[in-house]
């Protein structure tokens, strides 16, 4: 990596090579990424307090005999919701999964349109995913017969978790189809001048 890669931040292009770059990719390539990066930068120290409450309980179940009735439950909650929200973050950093050995062997042209490609069908499997999920949220907080009722997990302790879970998803999954648009959009309109990223 050279010294003109570490300085150049922001304005820099990422994916030119460097295992692990300084530039756009921790930052977003537009506002809503930016806002996505940010917010799961603060949120990730939540992995830390699931560290901790797990302990918490591994002591009160094996050295004083007396486990609790909620950490497994939330912990488990805050766990899927980390790991739904990761897809955006992955996506707002462009740290998704590629096949490298074809993409970096191209031109950044063929690049360009390797990602549009991308976008669209990431975009086509987004909208099939928001309409099913659509309809699970909807089941998990309104009831067959009318009415507002939460979902909840059927424990002993019985926490609205599940309801809160797959309104989540689809929440998670409605930014994620606007996050492909807006990818889509900057990839049609092709290379972004460094006034120009971010703008989207």
């Amino acid at each position: 990596m050279s010294t003109a890669n570490l300085s150049s931040g922001p304005e820099s292009t990422p994916g030119q090579g460097d295992l692990l770059p300084e530039t756009d990719e921790d930052i977003g390539f537009t506002r809503l990424d930016r806002a996505i990066v940010w917010l799961g930068k603060k949120l990730s120290l939540v992995f830390a307090l699931i560290v901790l409450v797990s302990f918490y309980e591994i002591v009160r179940r094996y050295v004083f005999g007396s486990p609790t009735l909620w950490v497994h439950e939330t912990v488990t909650f805050a766990g899927a919701t980390l790991f739904v929200l990761g897809g955006l973050y992955a996506l707002a950093t462009d740290r998704h999964v590629r096949i490298v050995l074809i993409y970096d062997a191209v031109s950044p042209a063929i690049q360009r349109w390797l990602r549009v490609v991308h976008h669209l069908f990431g975009l086509a499997f987004c909208s099939m995913l928001l309409y099913a999920s659509w309809f699970m949220a909807r089941g998990a907080v309104w009831a067959p017969w009318g009415g507002w009722r939460l979902e909840t997990s059927g424990s002993a302790w019985n926490p609205p978790f599940p309801a809160f879970l797959k309104v989540i998803i689809l929440v998670a999954i409605a930014v994620m189809t606007l996050q492909f648009v807006l990818h889509l959009i900057r990839d049609l309109r092709g290379p972004a001048t460094a006034g120009e990223k971010g703008n989207v």
